[in-house]
């Protein structure tokens, strides 16, 4: 992350700049809409975090002028520069990430509109919208796009990060459906960048981050899509190892069903270890031979049903609790039933040393990765999933909310050292894959670096053309740099 010190007095001045150049749209502590923004970030880390001013822009105009005067009203390249943060949802969970101490605060989330062109094939969606507006807006068209799974993920950030929907099998990472992204550059200058203009940047901004400059509007491929049959299954942990069998079977890729999605989730709160299935099937078919298998298992309960994609991104939703002391960090792994066992068998043996942590949810969730979602699009994107001789992949992702200040060092301590287990013992049989997701990936982890070389050179080559200054490495805080 960029190291930024002495800020004080240049981050004043810019806001004060600001302040005159868009005065209502510049806020500053003990104004109510400052404490708002602060307060409807996901994590308590972020809540935390106090900038000099939040800039709140509702048009790529308005980026412009704040990232113009940021960038130019000091030296970007002296120890006086006006860091600042930029904010969709909200969602990364760590401080800084999108929010910046003394800093200014870009909240882009009145950058929201979304517009169908005439023929519906696409749509034009501001960075700072949710994906669940979104996807309210394309229901009652019976129109879809491939986004997050969560209501309340902003759009910015998921797009520049990979991003896993519920249509990976058929179209990808959702950042693979972008057809044209609307970007502020360092100088404040505003582009496209597509297939036919920039379309270097357009490949960078598939899994590259905040590297280059601000994404304030993506136009995105629609689809038609109907209702879904989906929901959440309970289960007793008693049932682990008919998970991970059903789970390796779900996975394989010569039977994999492309309208099937799988969440898997092994966690443990309040002295319970439990197991939660997020299941999906992506056309109108109840208990589709995909998920067999797996709602065969004996379980607690389920909400399982027949509906739109607005509904069960708000049910996701409603099962997280916001303002809590979060983390997250993630390893990839081969769908195999040995890789599973070890993966689940590290975590289960992990607990033991947190569960005394008041409050803490220790969490390990799972997100098959089957060659149709990273092979289709690999030459488009920045993500490096090439040359995997078609296995199947699963993204594991850490998952930790917890309460007390108090007790950050020892969930981070307790976190790298469950991952590094994983590591080392799927390692060890050969299953271990080097791709970290970007937006599941911890701060103390290099997603940009598991690309690999050719990705890693690619980006730093194209940011180098849009960002010479390195404003976006160097200036902004959060994200995942490109450091050579």
């Amino acid at each position: 992350m960029a190291n930024i010190t002495n800020i004080g007095s240049a981050s004043a001045f810019c806001c004060s700049i600001l302040s005159l150049l868009l005065p209502d749209k510049i806020t500053f502590p003990g104004n109510e809409t400052y404490a708002a923004s602060l307060t409807s970030y996901y994590s308590a880390q972020e809540n935390s975090v106090s900038p000099a001013c939040i800039a709140s822009p509702q048009s790529a105009e308005d980026v412009s002028k704040i990232v113009h005067t940021l960038t130019t009203a000091v030296n970007t390249n002296a120890s006086n520069s006006c860091p600042f943060a930029i904010r969709s949802g909200g969602h990364t969970s760590y401080a800084g990430s999108a929010n910046v101490q003394d800093g200014v605060t870009i909240d882009m989330r009145g950058v929201d509109g979304v517009q169908l062109n005439s023929d519906k094939s696409v749509v034009s969606v501001g960075a700072g919208a949710s994906w669940g507006s979104v996807y309210e807006y394309l229901d009652p068209y019976n129109l879809s796009v491939a986004g997050a799974r969560d209501s309340t993920v902003g759009v910015g950030g998921l797009i520049t990060g990979g991003g896993i929907s519920y249509f990976g099998p058929r179209y990808g990472w959702a950042c693979d459906k972008v057809l044209n992204y609307v970007v502020v550059l360092a100088n404040g200058s505003i582009v496209n960048a597509n297939k036919y203009e920039n379309p270097g940047l357009l490949w960078a901004l598939r899994g590259g981050s905040n590297n280059f400059g601000i994404v304030v509007r993506v136009d995105l491929q629609t689809f038609a899509q109907g209702e879904i049959w989906g929901g959440v299954v309970f289960y007793d942990f008693s049932t682990m190892d008919e998970q991970i069998e059903a789970i390796a079977a779900f996975s394989r890729n010569d039977t994999y069903d492309e309208f099937s999605s799988l969440v898997p989730s092994f966690g443990y709160f309040n002295g319970s270890s439990f197991i939660v299935n997020s299941l999906e099937y992506t056309k109108p078919v109840v208990n589709p031979p995909a998920f067999q298998k797996l709602m065969s298992i004996p379980s607690l309960g389920n909400t399982m049903r027949l509906t739109n994609i607005s509904n069960l991104v708000g049910e996701a939703e409603s099962l997280q609790m916001n303002g809590l002391r979060s983390a997250s960090a993630a390893v990839t792994i081969d769908s195999s039933v040995e890789a599973l066992r070890a993966t689940v068998g590290a975590w289960n043996a992990s607990v033991s040393s947190v569960k005394d942590i008041t409050g803490i949810v220790w969490a390990l969730a799972m997100d098959p990765l089957p060659p149709a979602m990273y092979s289709q699009h690999a030459a488009t994107n920045a993500l490096g999933l090439t040359s995997r001789e078609g296995k199947s992949l699963i993204i594991v992702n850490l998952r930790v909310t917890w309460i007390n200040a108090d007790d950050d060092a020892r969930v981070d301590g307790e976190m790298k050292q469950l991952i590094a287990t994983m590591e080392r013992e799927v390692g060890y049989i050969g299953s271990l894959d080097p791709f970290v997701y970007l937006n599941y990936a911890a701060p103390w982890q290099k997603p940009i670096s598991s690309y690999g070389q050719t990705s890693m050179q690619r980006l730093t080559r194209i940011r180098q053309e849009y960002d010479p200054r390195r404003v976006f490495t160097n200036i902004v805080s959060g994200g995942f740099k490109i450091w050579n």
